[in-house]
């Protein structure tokens, strides 16, 4: 039993320096100055080992990391923050143990009387206590230790403060641990989601060259008087033609899609110029007769991306325009001190509360009676131009009927 117990804490321990840079504890350069990489947590750790140095009434407090080789103290009161060998360590003989450490005179403890700690080659510690830092997943970093170069003594109120406070220390800790992870799994969805877009951007491209081709064909012999109207394939290329030109159109807004984001070029924009610009690349003119309206205002944008959200949004107040009512758009913005909300609001069918956040999924229709034609991919591709500004989209309903979507342009 013994043996298999050995061979656990080796293997255990094998693995510790990897287990510590996880936590952000052991830097790639082993020789690197001891620190947090969080400095508002590196602020808190120095004020639970001031106060630990104060509750035991001693001038040297430390939080000791231990790796497999080294001991490397990332906060410290009393004394500057160093790195030492494991051997040399007094926190290493013991801090595995999982309990607490008190010693009167280290000078008279056969674990400690001949570290260098001890005898005077690195420092002349008498009193020494330590409590290992201990996570909930059974993994110790370290511990948080308190000495001088006087023999003492704790009280055990003093003693199970202490544990509280070696305790917070790894609270502390343990949340350094998950925002590290949070921010590597941050970066990782980044790096994927933009291999992603440059898939499905190239995919795209490469379809629409034999799919042009295809619909070049089909309207040649549309256009052919050996296939006259009425005749059974005339009636099949029609089919085609129209599925052909569905499929190019789906193309279209995935390659849009995909070139969300990257290097924004902002410049001053005059959103009536702009939405003008998205109006008449659907074919619209702004004013009564189209049912579009918008309020002039400046804002920095991207001019090619703000022209591409707007275009997208104009068109779904297209697309799902209510039958019992003449459309009407209301394009405007407001100025705020986060930055510029634009809002487009139609009088259309709406869309329900519940389908809100679905509708953003890409890829994602409503598929109800009576809707336009569409990819899915407009109001996430608009949602992607918005967090590229560091903004955000949100979708809620107009009164008297409709939808409204408001889009933040950070400053």
């Amino acid at each position: 039993m013994n043996g298999t117990v050995t061979h656990l804490s080796a293997v255990a321990e094998s693995g510790r320096t990897a287990g510590l840079r996880d936590y952000g504890l052991m830097p790639e350069d082993a020789g690197a100055a001891p620190q947090l990489p969080d400095a508002e947590a590196a602020g808190a750790l120095e004020n639970l080992v001031r106060l630990a140095a104060r509750l035991c009434a001693v001038p040297y407090s430390v939080v000791n990391i231990i790796s497999e080789d080294q001991q490397r103290q990332i906060a410290a009161s009393g004394v500057d923050p160093g790195v030492c060998a494991r051997e040399d360590s007094m926190c290493a003989a013991v801090f595995l143990s999982r309990k607490t450490t008190v010693v009167a005179d280290a000078s008279k403890d056969p674990r400690f009387a001949k570290n260098p700690f001890v005898t005077g080659e690195i420092a002349s510690v008498r009193f020494y206590a330590s409590v290992p830092l201990e996570t909930a997943s059974g993994f110790v970093l370290g511990s948080l230790c308190v000495f001088s170069d006087g023999a003492a003594t704790l009280e055990a109120e003093q003693i199970a403060m202490l544990e509280v406070l070696a305790h917070q220390v790894v609270e502390l800790l343990e949340l350094q641990h998950r925002t590290l992870q949070l921010s590597n799994a941050l970066a990782e969805l980044r790096r994927s989601n933009t291999v992603l877009g440059e898939f499905a951007g190239r995919v795209s491209h490469d379809l629409r060259i034999p799919l042009t081709t295809i619909l070049g064909y089909v309207e040649l012999a549309e256009d052919d008087p050996d296939i006259p109207p009425g005749n059974p394939a005339a009636e099949y290329l029609a089919l085609i033609g129209g599925s052909g030109r569905r499929m190019l159109g789906t193309l279209e807004d995935v390659l849009d899609y995909s070139k969300v984001g990257g290097t924004l070029r902002r410049e001053r924009l005059s959103l009536l110029a702009v939405t003008a610009e998205a109006a008449r690349d659907l074919g619209l003119d702004l004013g009564d007769a189209s049912g579009i309206n918008c309020d002039d205002a400046g804002l920095v944008a991207d001019r090619a991306q703000l022209r591409a959200l707007l275009q997208n949004l104009l068109a779904n107040s297209l697309n799902y325009r209510s039958p019992e009512r003449a459309l009407q758009v209301s394009v405007s913005s407001v100025a705020g001190d986060s930055g510029t909300t634009v809002t487009v609001a139609d009088n259309g069918r709406g869309i329900d509360a519940g389908d809100r956040q679905r509708a953003m999924e890409p890829l994602v229709r409503l598929n109800r009676a009576g809707d336009g034609p569409g990819s899915g991919l407009g109001l996430a591709t608009c949602r992607r131009i918005a967090k590229a500004h560091g903004g955000e989209l949100q979708i809620s309903e107009t009164p008297g009927g409709g939808t409204t979507v408001s889009v933040l342009i950070a400053t």
